[in-house]
């Protein structure tokens, strides 16, 4: 996966359509997720799309995420989300401002 700073240099550079595109793009890179993970307890509330978010603990301690969506640009934007804060032990996780991170893509 792409680092999060490598995607918003990419992002800046370009304009309308082509922002778009790199979004789903970096939904498609996401690591696949089984089917059988896609349940009630991983499905993310409060999106008009369906997402699924689920993590697991390598054994160095640092938390690895899979996730998908039903929607291409909305896995894209999870992609993001997930570029902040993969791989990396849970109390780092935990303190990520994801939302400052992710404030230069301007998806609101």
């Amino acid at each position: 996966m792409r680092s999060l700073d490598d995607i918003r240099e990419e992002y800046l550079f370009l304009d309308g359509d082509e922002r778009y595109r790199l979004l789903i793009e970096l939904g498609r890179e996401l690591d696949p997720m089984p089917m059988a993970l896609k349940t009630d307890a991983t499905l993310v509330r409060g999106c008009s799309a369906s997402v699924w978010v689920y993590p697991t603990q390598t054994d160095d301690g640092t938390l690895h995420f899979l996730a998908d969506s039903n929607a291409a640009i909305t896995k894209g934007i999870v992609a993001l989300v997930i570029a902040a804060v993969q791989d990396r032990p849970a109390a780092e996780v935990a303190a990520t401002d994801v939302a400052a991170l992710l404030e230069p893509f301007d998806l609101k």
